[in-house]
């Protein structure tokens, strides 16, 4: 009996996509990275939840916050979450200049909301001089909004190196790949600020 193997492949045979299976991959390995991340926040909350009331004669909670700075932080950061995501939708229409003109302004949003939050650091640590030795309560909440101000920040020079790679190279299976990747970070970020903000400040003023 003879086999015959064909050359070509049969028409109704579907044929994998090389750049669908990047896609998937790439996106499926950042996700195991936000569950990471995910457990490492998990970590934090856990240890101001059990510490926020250590503060051994130093200042409680409602000494420290200014709930309207507090939200005008979380203003901008939500928009500049949504910013991110009008250059998302920007980019699945193939317009390069409207995706780098919204993540422009989801920069700008971003670096507003690091300032303000050195800003309330200064005047925490350095103005009223309660820094993160003074007390377990003050070293799990710089450690906790540190922590995720540290990864904003990242995330900034992210999204300048997003920006850069769309203006050179254009809207591209590679960097649509990338920007959606960043998305993907950026909104976890925001996500985890709204805890922080509902659980260290707004309850924590009350």
């Amino acid at each position: 009996m003879t086999i015959h193997f064909h050359k070509e492949p049969h028409p109704n045979m579907s044929i994998p996509d090389p750049h669908q299976d990047a896609f998937s991959r790439v996106t499926l390995g950042f996700w195991c990275y936000l569950m990471t991340d995910c457990l490492i926040f998990g970590t934090l909350f856990a240890t101001y939840a059990v510490l926020h009331n250590s503060t051994f004669g130093g200042p409680a909670t409602q000494d420290l916050y200014e709930l309207p700075f507090a939200f005008m932080e979380t203003m901008a950061l939500l928009f500049s979450s949504i910013t991110s995501g009008f250059g998302l939708l920007a980019a699945l229409k193939n317009n390069k200049n409207k995706t780098v003109f919204w993540l422009i302004f989801a920069f700008l949003f971003g670096a507003s909301f690091i300032a303000m939050e050195l800003s309330e650091f200064h005047k925490i640590g350095f103005v009223e001089g309660h820094d993160w030795t003074k007390s377990a309560f003050l070293s799990s909440f710089f450690t906790l909004v540190g922590t995720h101000g540290l990864h904003v920040s990242i995330g900034l020079f992210w999204m300048l190196n997003m920006m850069a790679q769309i203006f050179k190279l254009g809207i591209t299976i590679d960097t649509f790949r990338r920007l959606v990747v960043f998305s993907l970070f950026w909104h976890f970020l925001d996500l985890v600020w709204i805890f922080i903000f509902t659980f260290v400040y707004l309850i924590g003023s009350l």
